[in-house]
């Protein structure tokens, strides 16, 4: 067990580390919370497939121009300070939501307003907080630090739709978005106790050239754009998020709202807890391209079945599948990654894992409309196989990357020696 278990040791070790651990902990508790609360919400106004998506679809424009803005930033910043920052925004976007929410006649454009605000301060915060992980963790570390920043998040996932599910459906949308609003003010305490974690020497200053040269670095790695587009494909084709709360509805169990939410993560929890191995495994490649290809499969399966065990069951094996995916994605990323390029790094990467799912919610939205649930479920999910294979198999450097090999992995460890020295 001592082989599989979640390496603990960046909590151990730093105390920066354990406080942004937390921060993100409580903070993510509460905006899942949010995350049911706001399709919920449109679901009951509306009652539209496409309603519930546009949710989805107003925050892409955002998070392109401010993720991409926000990777510049970080590498110019002091990145705890940007982080600490957005989330107080996000804390004002949540205290919005809560106040319509108890209006005789809640406005729904200005929830559609607050959504694509929520991804621009989303936009803002996490190339920041990304790009700080390999500065609070020894590199050795980082693949662990990496679970546990998954482990967060998933546990956040799980709990917090559980719990807002019963809460929105047993009491109200508002106590949901009350809850948000309490977990914010908690986790900035916990955020101001992180150091700074000022710009590298080389950071330039924010502007579009230094967007670009972060943009040529990215296309110059076949190795970093599989590792983007095989995670782009496989969330456009086989995102069932939205999709979820008319799907609990088909299975007859409108109770079960938030386990539908939660079950991808319970998977990814499952293969946390266990991810001790992924540190002696190299071919990260490889091991993002059969994740991705799994991913697919178990939705399609999922969309295959109207029974709710059996749909639960193969939800949380495709979020086991996509957790062994984003583990390697976020290895390879930190340890082959210069410093000075982090941020803007960052950024791309928040684009390509988060504008797949939310164009794929209108995907599967849409389809859903013109076909049905289950033909819209499975059909992205076998697109998203086929998609994945295709092109891993035109990315040679990329389905072969070995981290122990890795001239930009060596690179990497010779930068970080050399700032241990100075």
């Amino acid at each position: 067990m001592a082989g599989i278990a979640i390496d603990l040791a960046p909590l151990k070790k730093s105390r920066d580390f354990r406080n942004l651990w937390a921060s993100g902990l409580i903070t993510y508790f509460g905006s899942m919370i949010t995350y049911v609360a706001i399709p919920f919400q449109i679901k009951e106004m509306t009652n539209s497939y496409v309603a519930v998506a546009l949710s989805a679809v107003v925050e892409i424009v955002p998070l392109i121009i401010f993720g991409l803005y926000g990777g510049v930033l970080a590498d110019y910043v002091d990145r705890k300070k940007m982080v600490w920052a957005t989330e107080a925004g996000a804390l004002i976007l949540t205290s919005i939501l809560l106040i319509n929410s108890v209006l005789p006649e809640p406005n729904l454009i200005l929830i559609y307003i607050v959504a694509g605000l929520f991804a621009a301060v989303n936009g803002l915060q996490r190339p920041s907080a990304d790009a700080a992980l390999p500065r609070l963790v020894e590199h050795e570390d980082l693949a662990a630090a990496s679970a546990l920043m998954s482990l967060r998040w998933q546990l956040g996932v799980i709990v917090g739709p559980t719990i807002g599910g019963i809460l929105i459906t047993s009491f109200s949308i508002s106590v949901g978005y009350a809850l948000d609003v309490l977990t914010f003010l908690v986790s900035l305490i916990f955020l101001t106790r992180v150091r700074s974690i000022p710009a590298s020497k080389e950071a330039q200053k924010p502007s579009l050239a230094a967007l670009l040269e972060g943009i040529k670095y990215a296309f110059k790695r076949q190795d970093l754009c599989g590792s983007y587009l095989v995670d782009l494909a496989a969330m456009f084709f086989a995102m069932p998020t939205a999709l979820i709360p008319f799907w609990a509805d088909e299975l007859g169990a409108p109770w079960a709202l938030g386990l539908l939410y939660a079950a991808g993560t319970v998977g990814s929890v499952i293969v946390t807890l266990t991810s001790g191995w992924t540190k002696n495994y190299s071919h990260h490649g490889r091991a993002i391209m059969w994740a991705a290809m799994g991913w697919g499969t178990a939705i399609a399966l999922a969309g295959v079945w109207n029974s709710l065990l059996l749909v639960l069951i193969f939800l949380t094996l495709a979020g086991a599948s996509d957790m062994v995916s984003a583990i390697f994605r976020s290895t390879m990323w930190n340890s082959t990654i210069p410093d000075s390029y982090r941020g803007r790094l960052a950024g791309i990467e928040l684009l390509s894992y988060s504008i797949g799912p939310l164009a794929g919610q209108m995907r599967a939205a849409s389809m859903a409309a013109v076909t049905s649930l289950s033909f819209s479920v499975t059909s992205g999910g076998i697109i998203c196989v086929i998609a994945v294979a295709l092109l891993a198999g035109f990315m040679p450097k990329f389905r072969r990357f070995d981290l122990k090999t890795n001239e930009f992995a060596l690179a990497k460890i010779h930068e970080n020696q050399i700032r241990e020295k100075e």
